[in-house]
């Protein structure tokens, strides 16, 4: 199949949109001052934007509020709105051609499109006016900018349409869907399964009992597994790079705890780094509303931010929402499939594609009560159940939140928190911290379902929800702080199961161990935590190493530095590079020996994606607790059995392997001098723009690389895969320091910057304040904002 960038290549009067989209370009900036007549207000509305490009919104009412939110980030934002709007809706093949087919059949099976179109009619009558007044003006802005359009319009040579209500609920379910992925992980301990039999599988389990096996749901066998469901989207992912799915910190400390007397909230969302940045941060004011931080073009409100009396932070809780179900189809007739003792008739949708340059395809979507089929597969169809499945009350929750003035407020503004799940952690300007999971947790007649289970059987339904009353959450701890870190957050006397893959939490054991480490701390404290890239597992890992009789000269240098190193995972670091080497090394010799030499199965259960919208899988980093166990048994046995013909047979054998392969790639990489080894130098991110992997616009939309520390085990994260170790695909996408006893001198940083117009000065000016942990003033008062305003633009009605 002939890629995209194949054809742009080859396509003449593409290079001659390239030129000329590139000129309009250099025209193509954000008005940000003097007056606009929009038609769709009801009075008038005062932006103000500061020296970071971040806009302070000033209307007389609700309504103008948010339609000049919808304005903002259209202006902003209005291909990253466009582009997300087709990643969910299927309906990517239509700009760039058959290489995207195969992402939007997925996108259709799913039906988060379908879902969202049949929410809007039954939306509360007050959030449906709040998403159709942001909807007005996004419409204004795409209307009024009709011929001059962001250039990646002119690029692919097409226009938009307008922005509906059923958009925003899209996005919102995007989103969702992007950071619940556990239907994957169901997958993988299926192909492990089936690769290596229960028993087997269950001893990779990694964050689990090893004595415990993975029980096979009676009638269930994984034989002939299809693992095409996930491999046919490798073009996908490459067309677009990291997606949504990572970790994420948060923490607040109470006023006894801080030295302004008064809580400090910190958050920190790990996701997948792209062009434009996947934040927009706002401030805006009218009638209850005096909310600023960051959130998601597309949806309006704040996600992540303060208003004048609380703040609040998220992480993912990685809940277990997601269910497959084998189906089991008549051979006579394909619309009928078996539940108990009767055959019931799917409902058939039938999905069009249109496909840039070629013929549609037509995509028959069937489903079951249990879902949308998501494969086509003769042998084992599933479908899939999902919270996200159900009405979306996503906007409710935020509206509710950026408006809440007390704890209890802001628990009833949780209550709508539907989907993905989160931990939130709170703080309010009276004093109190707590925290409070967010989401819809599906409850089950066997508990959980952590594989594929038959759907004919009718004995793996979902018979509820975990209440909301009875999810965790507390106020005013006695220790005096809070913090996640998508952990697990629950024991096993929750009598609720949540989920079975929570992320391993050395993160959160070494921001225990900080906020444990003074009686007081101060905002620089603050960012000196967000800032923290040191690595317990290199103190459990690098004893092994260091015991190693050295085999060359080259070798014992490396030993010695390593022997002084402090554990931090900075781009400046020798010790870094090579521990980081050697952990990665160490651990596919260690797991291919239990699965074998399938490379794609391998590299699935060592947490890389096959999937639209994310990079990594939920079972990312869970084998390093596991790595680690095993090293401290050292029992031969799990070598005795080793599936590969070549590969060592002993613990000793292994660690000797993995050293001296360290030495070869590092010395292969980087040369022979071993001064010259340093981790950034190995350990790159590059903020990478969808059409940036064009060669002709990689300069234009592009920035990087640029060397940066810590690892997926790091609280600032710089997470790879063990396939790609040179390119981060995971960092700290936000970072927001809220003072509340003193709301100005709170802080954030996002990058690249608010734009995503390349020529806006806006589109990558926060990149080195970043780099460095650095962060901007939260500009909240009506003084300090106009002090540092970079111009003022009034909107007015038509």
């Amino acid at each position: 199949m002939t890629s995209w960038r194949e054809k742009l290549e080859q396509t003449s009067d593409t290079m001659l949109r390239l030129a000329s989209g590139t000129m309009s370009l250099l025209k193509r900036q954000p008005q940000t001052e003097g007056t606009l007549r929009l038609q769709g207000l009801h009075d008038s509305v005062e932006i103000i934007t500061d020296q970071y490009g971040i806009p302070h919104v000033y209307a007389k009412n609700e309504a103008d509020l948010f339609f000049a939110q919808g304005y903002l980030h259209a202006r902003d934002r209005l291909w990253q709105m466009d582009f997300h709007r087709r990643l969910g809706s299927g309906r990517l093949a239509e700009i760039f051609g058959a290489t995207a087919i195969e992402a939007d059949r997925f996108s259709r099976r799913l039906g988060l499109y379908r879902d969202s179109r049949r929410d809007v009619a039954t939306l509360p009558s007050q959030i449906k006016q709040t998403l159709s007044t942001y909807t007005l003006g996004v419409n204004a802005y795409l209307i009024q900018q009709k011929q001059n359009l962001p250039v990646e319009f002119a690029i692919l040579h097409y226009r938009p349409t307008l922005w509906t209500v059923a958009d925003t609920l899209l996005r919102c379910r995007t989103i969702a869907w992007m950071l619940s992925s556990n239907w994957e992980s169901e997958l993988i301990r299926a192909l492990l399964i089936e690769h290596l039999g229960p028993e087997q599988a269950a001893r990779l389990e990694g964050c689990s009992d090893p004595k415990h096996p993975l029980i096979l749901p009676p009638g269930a066998t994984y034989q002939g597994t299809p693992p095409n469901v996930l491999e046919q989207f490798e073009q996908f992912k490459q067309l677009c790079g990291a997606g949504l799915i990572g970790g994420s910190n948060n923490w607040v400390v109470a006023g006894s705890k801080s030295e302004t007397g008064a809580p400090i909230l910190c958050n920190d969302p790990h996701l997948g780094q792209e062009v434009p940045s996947l934040w927009y941060e706002c401030h805006l004011i009218a009638g209850s509303f005096d909310v600023i931080g960051a959130g998601f073009p597309g949806i309006p409100g704040i996600l992540i931010g303060h208003n004048r009396s609380i703040a609040w932070g998220v992480t993912n809780v990685f809940a277990d929402v997601q269910d497959l179900y084998i189906e089991e189809f008549s051979a006579e007739n394909p619309r009928q499939y078996r539940y108990q003792d009767h055959w019931e008739e799917a409902t058939v949708r039938r999905e069009i594609i249109q496909v840039k340059d070629e013929e549609a395809v037509v995509e028959q979507v069937r489903i079951t009560r249990h879902g949308p089929v998501i494969n086509e597969d003769i042998k084992m169809p599933l479908a899939i159940r999902w919270i996200g499945q159900e009405p979306c009350t996503l906007p409710q929750a935020v509206l509710g939140l950026n408006t809440a003035r007390t704890w209890d407020e802001f628990r009833e503004a949780l209550r709508y928190w539907d989907t993905p799940a989160q931990n939130v952690v709170y703080a309010d300007t009276s004093g109190n911290i707590g925290y409070q999971m967010a989401g819809t947790v599906p409850l089950r007649a066997q508990k959980q379902n952590v594989l594929p289970v038959p759907g004919w059987t009718g004995a793996h339904e979902w018979t509820g929800v975990i209440p909301f009353e009875e999810l965790p959450h507390t106020l005013n701890p006695e220790q005096g702080f809070l913090l996640t870190a998508n952990n697990r957050i629950v024991d096993d006397s929750y009598p609720y199961y949540i989920s079975s893959n929570w992320m391993n939490g050395y993160r959160a054991q070494r921001i225990k161990q900080l906020l444990h480490s003074k009686e007081k701390f101060s905002l620089a404290d603050m960012v000196r935590i967000q800032a923290d890239t040191y690595s317990i597992p290199a103190t459990e890992i690098l004893p092994f190493l260091l015991r190693l009789e050295p085999a060359t000269p080259q070798e014992r240098a490396a030993q010695e530095i390593l022997r002084s190193w402090d554990y931090t995972l900075t781009p400046e670091s020798i010790g870094a590079a090579l521990y980081t080497t050697f952990q990665r090394k160490l651990s596919w010799l260690v797991f291919s020996a239990a699965i074998g030499n399938d490379e794609a199965l391998l590299s699935r259960y060592l947490g890389v994606a096959h999937t639209p919208l994310a990079s990594d899988n939920e079972l990312f980093s869970r084998e390093v607790p596991l790595l680690i166990r095993l090293l401290h048994e050292q029992d031969d046995a799990w070598f005795a059995r080793t599936r590969i013909p070549n590969g060592p047979k002993t613990w000793n054998a292994a660690l000797k392997a993995a050293w001296h392969g360290t030495i070869d790639e590092l010395r292969e990489r980087l040369g022979d001098n071993i001064l010259r080894w340093h981790y950034g130098a190995v350990h790159k991110l590059t903020f990478k723009h969808i059409l940036g992997k064009h060669p002709l616009l990689v300069k234009l939309f592009n920035r990087g690389p640029y060397p940066i520390g810590g690892d997926g085990d790091t609280i600032n994260m710089g997470a790879t895969l063990p396939d790609q170790p040179e390119e981060v695909i995971s960092v700290s996408t936000y970072r927001m320091i809220v003072d509340l006893g003193n709301l100005e001198q709170s802080l954030s940083s996002h990058a690249p910057g608010q734009s995503g117009l390349p020529n806006s000065k806006h589109f990558d000016d926060l990149i080195q304040q970043w780099l460095q942990v650095g962060h901007h003033p939260m500009l909240y008062e009506r003084n300090t904002i106009t002090a540092h305003a970079e111009g003022v633009l009034y909107l007015h009605p038509r």
